[in-house]
């Protein structure tokens, strides 16, 4: 079978769940997991700007998309030709069930019972000394965070902080005085690449607040991902505490 995945967590999953070059026959330019594997299959443009011509010169089986990360008129007008499965996950239930389904579609039925297993171990291996309301930053200018519904707060809620915002829904617009209450601010590498410049900047404002750069992938990649950052999370959690602490 011939798939295009239209989204960076699922080409990885693809892999993770052990299809091959031979099958993953297209992605986008997001696409970055495996590096060594994902590098020999063409680019068919980003998750926003699909070149439709090129999917359509692959001929593939299935086509991978996303209901967030992907524009609905370009899957629309690619569901005219191809078989298209539109995923949507906001919990990690529904990254579960994305697994098992993509093991069952693949034959990658054990494959994908080890990953759900790994991630759950990954998420409860990290525990706070105590419930704390972290501010989860993905943009600048203007600052934009996470509300309740997203796959970014449930990972937050997995590994014991309450998120801030947790009264907002999607990606809302806030304003640096916003940010008076919460315990921690996290800066994430992605979409927006926040960097330590970019701490010190909100330090001139709360100077005495725990800020962390943390991986954005760690806590946005849905499928199979999360499995790999049992100790990353771990780290966090201990960083955290210390800072608290102190």
């Amino acid at each position: 079978m011939k798939v295009v995945s239209l989204v960076p967590s699922i080409t990885e999953a693809l892999f993770d769940l052990g299809l091959t070059e031979h099958e993953v026959a297209g992605r986008t330019k997001f696409c970055i997991h495996p590096a060594g594997k994902v590098r020999h299959i063409p680019v068919i443009g980003g998750t926003k700007n699909i070149h439709l011509d090129r999917i359509r010169a692959l001929q593939p089986d299935l086509i991978l998309a996303n209901k967030e990360e992907n524009v609905k008129e370009q899957v629309e007008a690619l569901m005219a030709d191809f078989k298209v499965i539109v995923t949507d996950i906001e919990t990690v239930e529904d990254n579960d069930a994305l697994l098992e389904d993509l093991g069952k579609l693949f034959h990658k039925e054990e494959s994908a019972r080890e990953f759900n297993l790994k991630i759950r171990e990954a998420l409860n291996q990290a525990a706070l000394n105590s419930k704390l309301k972290a501010a989860y930053l993905i943009w600048k200018n203007p600052y934009m965070t996470v509300g309740s519904d997203t796959f970014i707060d449930k990972i937050l809620s997995e590994i014991g902080f309450e998120n801030f915002f947790k009264d907002r829904k999607r990606y809302p617009e806030i304003q640096v005085e916003d940010l008076a209450g919460a315990d921690v601010i996290m800066l994430s590498s992605e979409p927006f690449p926040f960097k330590e410049k970019h701490v010190e900047e909100l330090k001139t404002v709360y100077p005495d607040k725990t800020m962390l750069i943390v991986d954005g992938e760690a806590f946005s990649w849905y499928g199979t991902h999360i499995a790999k950052c049992g100790d990353y999370f771990k780290g966090l959690i201990d960083k955290v505490n210390a800072e608290v602490i102190k």
